[in-house]
């Protein structure tokens, strides 16, 4: 199984899940025409989509979900209460390719077995979303105010994760950003900083994960360099270190 990104941050997050002949894309916060573009980048058609997952209906997760649903006959798979939080931004709809699940029910696209699970953040019903093939596991974890038990507990022992690492704490409260921004960022409902994500880089290297990449990474308040660093210094202090136990990346 293989996890791609194709866009992160705060303009835009959609990545591309691999796993024999199954194509998932979990969300789609960029133009039908971007995503289509990264797609072919990497070798995949949208026609061959199975399916695209939905995390939340903030729209730098949502914004091309409508075109790519119109334009390429793609199911949309969504828990009933972000579909109805994000209906009206999408544009007309085909019902046959609107796809519900309940709360944070299991269910399967293809050869993938997909396992949402609730994620803390301003959002009608956030998830991310644990993949299992038979063989080989990954996760998607990212816009979430703190790392809870129930997230560490779905996500444990897979081999690849792809983890939020918003923001330096110092960046943030020394910024532009107004106070009350600031407050929602580092809130339980937020998103976690470079700090968290090392915390929980540790944890999972420790319950089997190998390949970490962190992701959802704010333009204003952090940059990709000091994203790695941070998490790589916390798992040296932990006695682990990267390209021996783990692969760390940085999602573009």
């Amino acid at each position: 199984m293989e996890i791609i990104s194709l866009k992160s941050g705060s303009k835009g997050n959609s990545c591309l899940v691999l796993s024999g002949a199954t194509k998932i894309l979990v969300d789609c916060g960029i133009s039908g025409k971007s995503a289509a573009a990264a797609l072919g980048k990497n070798g995949v058609a949208p026609e061959e989509l199975a399916g695209i997952l939905v995390t939340h209906e903030h729209s730098d997760h949502i914004k091309g979900i409508g075109v790519m649903m119109r334009r390429y006959g793609i199911p949309v798979y969504a828990n009933s209460a972000t579909w109805a939080a994000m209906t009206g931004d999408l544009g007309k709809l085909n019902s046959d390719y609107i796809k519900i699940f309940e709360k944070a029910e299991p269910f399967s696209v293809g050869d993938i077995g997909v396992t949402p699970f609730e994620i803390p953040h301003d959002a009608a019903y956030p998830v991310g979303y644990r993949f299992d093939d038979g063989h080989d596991s990954g996760a998607v974890a990212t816009d979430m105010g703190v790392l809870t038990e129930e997230v560490m507990r779905t996500i444990a022992g897979c081999r690849t994760v792809l983890l939020e690492s918003n923001h330096d704490i110092n960046m943030l409260e020394a910024g532009s950003y107004p106070y009350p921004l600031k407050q929602r960022i580092r809130g339980s409902l937020g998103h976690l900083s470079n700090d968290d994500a090392g915390k929980g880089a540790e944890l999972l290297v420790k319950m089997g994960s190998e390949k970490i990449i962190l992701g959802h990474l704010s333009e204003e308040n952090n940059y990709p360099g000091l994203a790695f660093e941070t998490v790589k210094s916390a798992l040296q202090r932990a006695g682990i270190l990267v390209d021996r136990d783990l692969m760390l990346s940085v999602a573009t």
